[in-house]
């Protein structure tokens, strides 16, 4: 078992409003039937154990960009419609925040023994994961929650989070089995982030079988781990900036959107009706759902999706989130009776967008007038913060109270 990556995070407070938690499970669950419709079951969580793709998934849900909070509200969001249909799906989410992490191992052995899993196996491996990032190494980051994500074939990952309350911030750390079911057979290949100081001596007894191993990624040379080791490290302003996303990528997921019909696509008639801005956030969740890990280096450009619940990039388009979940689930449902044409033209969306970036130029996507015209047009897609209701702007509102005289 290797730990594949981690995340170093503004630690965020606050809350996931209720018009907005409900959409991020539809959401959710659509997009892992999807990945499981077209990769197969372990494909999720291997995908889960990719920090760079789960701050993505944060983001096009509608989750701030880089904050904490989206670890516990994405996996909360995941959990509530995952395990409900689990038999069916074939994953199973355990553990959570606080409380609900310590529940982990009894979860575990009831999955385990519902599904001829080797439950003291899971178990183990869900212990020592903790172990390692909460004591064995210290870092300066105390763990608070504890989520292990199993499909039913074994294959599985643990994503966990510590926050440092003295510089605010949070880490995630991202494990993934890779088809290795003992813990000590393999350690963790590091940790990356920050400088907090020295890493300190194991401390876990369960943990000293690897104890001398981890303490040899000490005396190397960072680049010899950082080869294989994913590491994000988010910044502390809020707000979105240009240089937060790359812009080719955005560029050509806008022409699609907005300057080009998909009805001029033979490939996209299907699609046909949807209109010209859910067309922008499917594009970007059919990324989430095919594009290669390459594509996942800039979380931020996944926030054009569904925008974010504190109105950053813009408040969050809940007309348009209604269209996107329920086009994807419309092709989710069609695929599962071997209709697999709806399904085919939204795995196209991200195919046409990586195709046409390479005649695109990035200086052609004014960035700021995107998200001005975003802000703009927020009250006519639904828009809402936690901090309530779009509201049409001044200067529209002053010409429509004009037309009245």
């Amino acid at each position: 078992m290797k730990r594949s990556g981690s995340a170093d995070l503004p630690l965020h407070y606050g809350y996931v409003p209720k018009w907005l938690a409900e959409r991020m499970a539809k959401l959710g669950l659509a997009i892992t039937e999807s990945i499981i419709t077209e990769y197969g079951k372990d494909a999720f969580p291997q995908k889960m154990s990719d920090p760079f793709w789960f701050q993505s998934l944060g983001a096009v849900m509608g989750m701030d960009w880089h904050s904490s909070g989206i670890t516990t509200s994405v996996m909360g969001a995941l959990k509530k419609v995952i395990n409900p249909n689990a038999k069916t799906l074939g994953i199973y989410i355990c553990g959570g925040k606080g409380k609900f992490s310590k529940e982990t191992p009894a979860e575990l052995l009831k999955i385990a023994n519902a599904t001829g899993l080797n439950g003291y196996d899971l178990v183990h491996s869900s212990k020592l994961s903790a172990k390692v990032d909460n004591t064995a190494v210290q870092d300066g980051f105390q763990l608070y929650t504890h989520n292990f994500i199993l499909s039913d074939n074994g294959n599985w990952s643990v994503i966990q989070q510590g926050m440092n309350a003295g510089n605010k911030t949070a880490r995630r750390y991202h494990w993934h089995s890779d088809n290795i079911t003992s813990f000590t057979e393999e350690p963790h290949t590091g940790i990356c982030g920050i400088n907090q100081g020295a890493i300190l001596n194991l401390t876990a007894k369960e943990a000293a079988n690897v104890k001398q191993n981890i303490l040899q990624f000490t005396t190397e040379e960072p680049a010899v781990f950082l080869k294989e080791f994913q590491q994000l490290i988010m910044p502390a302003h809020h707000y979105v900036k240009a240089e937060d996303i790359n812009l080719k990528r955005l560029g050509s997921i806008l022409w699609l959107a907005h300057d080009r019909s998909p009805k001029d696509f033979e490939e996209l008639l299907l699609l046909e009706g949807v209109g010209p801005r859910t067309i922008q956030s499917l594009t970007l969740v059919s990324e989430v759902i095919h594009g290669t890990p390459s594509r996942f280096k800039d979380p931020a450009r996944f926030s054009f999706a569904h925008g974010g619940k504190d109105g950053h990039p813009f408040p969050v388009p809940t007309k348009v989130y209604d269209e996107t979940i329920s086009t994807l689930q419309t092709a989710v449902h069609k695929a599962k009776l071997g209709n697999t044409e709806k399904s085919e033209a939204i795995k196209k969306l991200h195919t046409i967008a990586a195709n046409a970036e390479k005649d695109f130029i990035a200086e052609q996507t004014n960035f700021n007038a995107l998200i001005e015209k975003e802000r703009n047009d927020s009250w006519n897609y639904g828009g809402k913060t936690v901090h309530g209701d779009a509201k049409l702007p001044k200067e529209l509102k002053q010409s429509s109270q004009l037309k009245l005289f």
